[in-house]
C-alpha cells in the first residue's frame, strides 16, 4: 500500500531532508546543512518496497525499530511546529512526482543505496534541483583512509593505525543541527501510516534501548569475550539506523576504551572494503576460495539454524539469535567457523541467515565477518584455523552459564549427539580447502 504525501507540503520553496540511516535530530550533518543553507526544511522517510519485500518475517523487529524511532523523530519535529512525512514508495518514482527547492540527505555506501541515490540525483538534476549528500554514519568514508600510494588497505591493523593518525578533534565535532529547528517548514502534524499499512506487524522481541552504558565500555576489554556477561553495548542497531551519532560514540571510545574504539574502526574498515571491492557481495574477496567444493547439506544447515548440532557453544549462540535477534560476538565467530569449517557449508548461506535474523545487521560487517570466518576475506583468519567449539566453551563459558541459559535440555538425553566429529571435520576441511587452493 502506498501512502501519498498530502496536499502541497513539498513545493518549489520547500527543501526536503530525506532521513535514511540517521533517525535523529542531534548531530545530523545532512540535516544541519539543509537547515543552515536552505531553510524551510521538511523531513521525509521512505519505506522502500525493494528493501521491505525481501524481508521474510512480517514481524521483522528491525521494521518495528525503524517505526518506533520515526514516531520519536516525528514528535520532536512537531514540537518544533513541523512534522515528518512517512510514505511507502519506490524512491525514484516518488521523487519523479516532486519539485522541491533542494534535496538533502546523508550518504549511504551499500551497492543498492549507491544506485538508488545516483538515480535520484540524476532525476533531480534533470529538473535543475540540487541533491546534496553528506558524510554522517562514519568518521572516515570511501577512500579517506588509504595507503600512501592511494590504494585501499586490505589489512585491518595498518588501516586502523592510519585511521587513528588521521583523526582530529574536528572529525569528532558534533554539528548543532538540533539548534537550527527554527528553520524547519512550519506545518500542521501529518498523519503517519500505521505499521500494518506498511505491511508489517509489531515485533515481540525486546529492542535495545537508546542508552549508552559508559560502565560497559570501560570494562569492555575484560568482559567482551564472555557471552554469559553483559559485556557488550548492544548499540549495533543504533549505529545501523543512526539513532545515535557515530561521532558521539567514537569520542567516548577514544576517552574510555581503545579496544572498543577498534570495534568502531572495524565497522568502517568493512564499509571501506565493500565500497572499494563491491564484488564481495556475491563472491569471495580472495577469488581462489570460490573453488571450494562446499557440501551444502540441507539437513546439517537446518540443525545449525535450529541450534541442534550437539555442540553446546554453537547451539546456544544460534538459539540466542533466534530468540532475541542478537548473538554475542564470541559466539558469532564460533558458529560461523562451525558452519563453514565443520559442516563445509557455503559462508553465503550463513551470511543470508544472519542478515535475516540480526537486529544489528549491516551488509558490510556481516559480509566481512563471514568471509573472515571462512578464511576467504580480507585480513581473514587463515583457512587452517578451525575453532574447536568444545575448547571455546571451556575457555569462555567455563561455568556453562551461557550454555545452560539457552539450552534447557543440556545434560539430558534430549540433547542431540554431535552431528560431526571435530577431528574428522577438521581433517576434512583442511583437505578440501587445500585441494581448492592448489587448483587456483
Amino acid at each position: 500500500m502506498a501512502f501519498s504525501i498530502p496536499g502541497n507540503l513539498i513545493d518549489s520553496q520547500t527543501t526536503v531532508f530525506w532521513f535514511r540511516r540517521d533517525l535523529r535530530l542531534e548531530d545530523n550533518r545532512g540535516l544541519f546543512h539543509a537547515l543552515k543553507e536552505k531553510g524551510n526544511v521538511i523531513g521525509l522517510f521512505i519505506f522502500d518496497p525493494a528493501i521491505l519485500d525481501d524481508l521474510k518475517d512480517r514481524s521483522d523487529a528491525r521494521v518495528t525499530f525503524i517505526y518506533e524511532s520515526l514516531k520519536i523523530l516525528k514528535e520532536k519535529l512537531e514540537a518544533a511546529s513541523s512534522s515528518l512525512l512517512v510514505v511507502r514508495a519506490q524512491p525514484e518514482k516518488l521523487f519523479s512526482t516532486l519539485t522541491p527547492a533542494a534535496v538533502y540527505c546523508n550518504a549511504d555506501y551499500e551497492p543498492y543505496a549507491l544506485r538508488r541515490d545516483a538515480n535520484v540525483r540524476n532525476l533531480m538534476a534533470s529538473k535543475g534541483i540540487p541533491f546534496s549528500a553528506f558524510k554522517d554514519q562514519v568518521i572516515f568514508e570511501r577512500d579517506e583512509v588509504t595507503k600512501d600510494d592511494g590504494k585501499p588497505y586490505t589489512i585491518f591493523t595498518p588501516y586502523s593505525r592510519k585511521w587513528k593518525s588521521r583523526l582530529s578533534a574536528t572529525d569528532l565535532e558534533a554539528v548543532q543541527s538540533e539548534k537550527l529547528l527554527k528553520h524547519l517548514k512550519k506545518v500542521k502534524a501529518v498523519e503517519m501510516p500505521v505499521l500494518k499499512e506498511i505491511g508489517f506487524i509489531p515485533t515481540k522481541l525486546e529492542l535495545p534501548p537508546r542508552v549508552i552504558s559508559t560502565a560497559v565500555i570501560e570494562r569492555y576489554s575484560e568482559t567482551r569475550d564472555y557471552p554469559a556477561l553483559r559485556g557488550t553495548t548492544r548499540l549495533g542497531i543504533h549505529l545501523r539506523f543512526g539513532t545515535i551519532s557515530i561521532r558521539k560514540l567514537a569520542a567516548l571510545a577514544g576517552k574510555t576504551n581503545q579496544v572498543w574504539l577498534n570495534e568502531l574502526i572495524w565497522r568502517e574498515f568493512y564499509q571501506m572494503i565493500l565500497f572499494q571491492f563491491p564484488y564481495i557481495v556475491n563472491g569471495a574477496f580472495k577469488p581462489a576460495y570460490d573453488r571450494i567444493q562446499w557440501r551444502n547439506q540441507s539437513e546439517d544447515f537446518e540443525a545449525w539454524t535450529n541450534g541442534m548440532t550437539g555442540y553446546p557453544m554453537v547451539d546456544a549462540g544460534m538459539r540466542e539469535l533466534n530468540a532475541t535477534g542478537f548473538m554475542h560476538n564470541r559466539a558469532r565467530m564460533v558458529v560461523a567457523s562451525f558452519l563453514t569449517k565443520h559442516l563445509l557449508i557455503d559462508w553465503r548461506w550463513g551470511e543470508a541467515y544472519f542478515a535475516e535474523k540480526l537486529l544489528d545487521f549491516e551488509l558490510a560487517s556481516n559480509n566481512g565477518g563471514w568471509q573472515w570466518a571462512a578464511g576467504c576475506g580480507c585480513d581473514a583468519a587463515p583457512y587452517f584455523r578451525v575453532f574447536n567449539p568444545a575448547l571455546q566453551a571451556e575457555k569462555f563459558d567455563h561455568e556453562q552459564t551461557y550454555i545452560r541459559k539457552w539450552i534447557s535440555e543440556f545434560g539430558t538425553a534430549s540433547y542431540p549427539k554431535p552431528i560431526v566429529d571435530h577431528v574428522f571435520a577438521r581433517d576434512r576441511v583442511l583437505r578440501i580447502y587445500k585441494e581448492a587452493l592448489e587448483l587456483a
